[in-house]
């Protein structure tokens, strides 16, 4: 089964992941893709366009490699903000889509936290794009809003 797990950035998506997924599951997370591509001492969450470039790389690769599988085992998949055309393929691969999100005091609070500033605007962009302008918190949620 594929589970496309989305939500705004320090939502909570690889927590919650950590909590469903089993250990012979198949994980594509974009920070932990970055963070084992990145030298000793690199910020947890690097945001340096060079290496979310190759990670994102690496990611597609991931993704590619893993939909062939899916039949023998579960893949998790974080999409932070899927294009029309990712979620058109989650649809037609029949994947599970999952919204993680506390809402957008708790998230912009993490951010400001744990993440670059530069986060904060892919925080607005989410909440204006996905959630159409407003915050409305869901721990999860099988979702069919695509």
């Amino acid at each position: 089964m594929l589970y496309v797990i989305t939500g705004p950035p320090a939502a909570g998506k690889s927590t919650w992941i950590q909590a469903h997924a089993q250990a012979a599951d198949i994980v594509i997370d974009l920070d932990r893709i970055t963070q084992a591509l990145t030298g000793p001492g690199a910020p947890q969450w690097s945001q340096d366009r060079v290496h979310v470039r190759v990670a994102q790389r690496a990611r597609y690769a991931a993704i590619d490699e893993a939909l062939q599988h899916v039949d023998d085992v579960d893949v998790w998949l974080i999409h932070t903000m899927p294009s029309p055309k990712a979620r058109a393929r989650y649809r037609r691969l029949g994947a599970q889509v999952v919204t993680v999100d506390p809402g957008e005091d708790v998230v912009r609070e993490r951010v400001a936290a744990m993440r670059s500033p530069a986060m904060d605007g892919v925080v607005t962009k989410w909440y204006r794009d996905y959630r159409k302008g407003g915050s409305r918190p869901v721990t999860a949620q099988a979702s069919r809003e695509w």
